[in-house]
Parts: C-alpha cells; structure tokens; sequence
C-alpha cells in the first residue's frame, strides 16, 4: 500500500479527474448509487454512501444530484437504465499490470475505449484472471494524521479487527479483510475518527519498481485511465518512488 495516500494527494492537487465537471459529477453519482445499492439508502447505516456523499458535497454536487444518485441505487428510480460493475485486467507495459473498475451503462463503449486508451500508451486488455491472481481484496480507510494521535486512530483500527494499520505521507492507513469493512467503520466512528477515504481495493501481492522515465510513463497511462468517466478505480502492481512522485507533482 506505500505510495497509495501520496499518490492520491498528488492526482487532488493536480484535478487530473476532475478535468470537466459535468464528469466530475457522473462518477459521483455512480459511486453514490452503487454505495447505497450495495449498504441501503441510509448514510448512518452505510459508512461507504456516507463517504461518498461527503465527496459530492465537497465537490459542489447539487443535493437534489445527491438524492436522485441514492434513489437509482436503492431501486426508487425506476427510470434509470442499470448500471452495471465490471472489472478487466490490463498490461500498462514494462511488466506492470492493472485491474481496472468501471460502472457503465454500455459495456461495449467501455470495452473500447479502455482498449484505445491501453493500446495508444503500449498496453492492452488482457484476461482478467491472469491479472486478478496478482491482487488481494482489501478493505482500506485513509486517515488524515494531522492532528490525530495514531495510538488512538490504531486502537480504533484493532478494535475493529484491522490487520495492519500504517503511517505515510501525512495519512494513516488502516488495512483489513473484506469482512471487516464495516466493524473496522464502525469503530472509526464510535472513536470519532473520520476517513478521509473507504473501500475495498485490490491491493497487488507484490510490487515492482521501475526507473522513474518508465514510472512516469506508465502513471500518465493510469492518469488516462482514471479520466474516463466509465472508469471507477485503477489498482495497479506499480511501486511509486518518491522521486517519481515529486517529478509527477511538477506536471
């Protein structure tokens, strides 16, 4: 997971994903209505919709936007044509791989523009369980460090059956079994520790590092990836340096 919180503050910094509104919005939405789809339309219940709404407001999304977000997830809206969750593998090139999450209304559009984008920067589609094998679900909350004090964030973690909970880059990451997202939620809340991020990811079994041209290279093709409005999460087995991250922060 090193690298993760950095790079995340790097691509807020920079609005690679936030280049139009209007897409700033769709992915919103979606991760709205997927959020309350899979927990329910109460964000006091449902930590991850909580998050979520939390981020739209934070990027200005209209309440009424927010509302109609829940009510497609939950089912109330009946008029919205389905979103559906998909996941593909990807080689970026120089041995470096993806999985990639989307939520799309047309698969096929998706298909190809995941294609066209991976082909132009030297990569292509590939089987998603030849990828998959390398990646372990992971539920992750990202911290802020600044002015939190870790024992109390890290007994929170163990209290909520976390399995490592790590500082970096001015955030604190606390990292458990798919299983635990909620206890490990729960317990944040219940000790009055807001995460700045929540979800489960794919978390790659083994990391390879590149020279920083290559590192580059192949974070712009994620850069790319990330823009498509279809496109949700990219997790890749990349390991970031800081030097990379410093060059890329430049940009």
């Amino acid at each position: 997971m090193s690298g993760h919180s950095h790079w995340s503050t790097i691509k807020r910094k920079k609005g690679a994903a936030d280049a139009k509104k209007g897409a700033v919005f769709t992915r919103l939405a979606r991760e709205i209505a997927l959020a309350a789809r899979e927990g329910g339309g109460d964000p006091s219940m449902n930590v991850s919709l909580y998050l979520a709404i939390d981020r739209a407001r934070s990027s200005n999304m209209p309440k009424d936007s927010i509302e109609r977000a829940i009510k497609r997830g939950t089912g109330e809206d009946k008029g919205s044509a389905e979103l559906e969750e998909l996941t593909y593998g990807g080689t970026l090139g120089h041995g470096i791989v993806a999985m990639i999450e989307c939520v799309t209304e047309n698969r096929n559009r998706t298909v190809a523009e995941l294609r066209h984008i991976l082909t132009r920067s030297g990569g292509n589609l590939a089987d998603t369980s030849s990828i998959s094998w390398q990646f372990d679900r992971k539920a992750v909350f990202s911290v802020k460090s600044d002015g939190k004090n870790f024992d109390k964030v890290f007994e929170a973690a163990l209290d909520g059956g976390a399995d490592d909970v790590v500082e970096e880059d001015g955030y604190i990451e606390i990292i458990g079994g798919v299983e635990s997202f909620k206890t490990i939620g729960d317990s944040l809340k219940k000790f009055a520790i807001k995460p700045e991020e929540a979800g489960l990811r794919m978390v790659a079994q083994q990391e390879m590092e590149l020279d920083k041209e290559k590192t580059l290279s192949i974070l712009r093709t994620i850069e790319s990836l990330e823009e498509s409005d279809d496109v949700q999460n990219v997790y890749s087995n990349l390991k970031l340096t800081e030097e990379a991250l410093a060059d890329l922060e430049k940009e």
